[in-house]
């Protein structure tokens, strides 16, 4: 039976190239294209997909919140995260948030084509790496330096929005919460990364996601 699937990116040269490459290595599946979150809804309303290829920053999108949108459109879809942040840093919070899988866009053809196998096939795809995560966190061990990986989904992505420039009021607008749970989140960020301003933020940002 035919796999429809569909390549939720911003840039034309990725999801071409991503098109391409499954159109040629895959039997049986038909492979569509958006450009935004909203126009990727807009296709929910027409087809039924067994998988979606997702970046995490889409114009219209709200990054771990669009797992549950699409899944509330069809609840039975397959969803690998395709993006070029830290495998280390948002592979688990992406999978916790209930994505089949996390794909680093910088992985080499031949992952590319594995990773969507296995969602297909499995309905997971974790790799090695991330594997090895899973199972230090399910036993309690807290081995790794990146301070980062302390936050909590919402405090990460206001870490980064603050880390972009971001002010109190323009982080509350772009994630329609209040300045007052800006204020305590951004506390938060602050006091487990052991840091006191944006400069020192910023810095673990070079470190540890680039």
């Amino acid at each position: 039976m035919e796999k429809n699937i569909l390549i939720v990116d911003d840039h034309f040269i990725v999801r071409s190239g991503i098109s391409l490459l499954l159109e040629n290595e895959l039997d049986e599946v038909q492979v569509f294209e958006a450009s935004d979150f909203p126009e990727a809804l807009l296709e929910f309303d027409n087809i039924c997909f067994d998988l979606v290829i997702l970046d995490i920053n889409l114009p219209g999108g709200k990054k771990c919140n669009m797992i549950d949108v699409l899944r509330e459109l069809q609840k039975d879809v397959k969803i690998l995260i395709f993006s070029a942040h830290e495998e280390d840093i948002y592979a688990f919070r992406y999978v916790q948030a209930g994505a089949n899988g996390y794909l680093n866009k910088l992985s080499d053809s031949d992952t590319i084509v594995k990773a969507v196998k296995a969602v297909l096939e499995a309905g997971k795809y974790i790799s090695i790496d991330i594997l090895e995560k899973f199972i230090r966190f399910s036993q309690g061990k807290r081995e790794s330096s990146n301070p980062l990986e302390e936050l909590t989904h919402r405090e990460l992505e206001i870490a980064e929005l603050l880390v972009k420039g971001f002010g109190n009021l323009e982080i509350a607008n772009e994630l329609d919460i209040k300045m007052s749970t800006v204020s305590t989140h951004k506390l938060n960020v602050f006091k487990k990364t052991h840091i006191t301003n944006i400069i020192e933020l910023s810095e673990l940002f070079k470190k540890f996601t680039n």
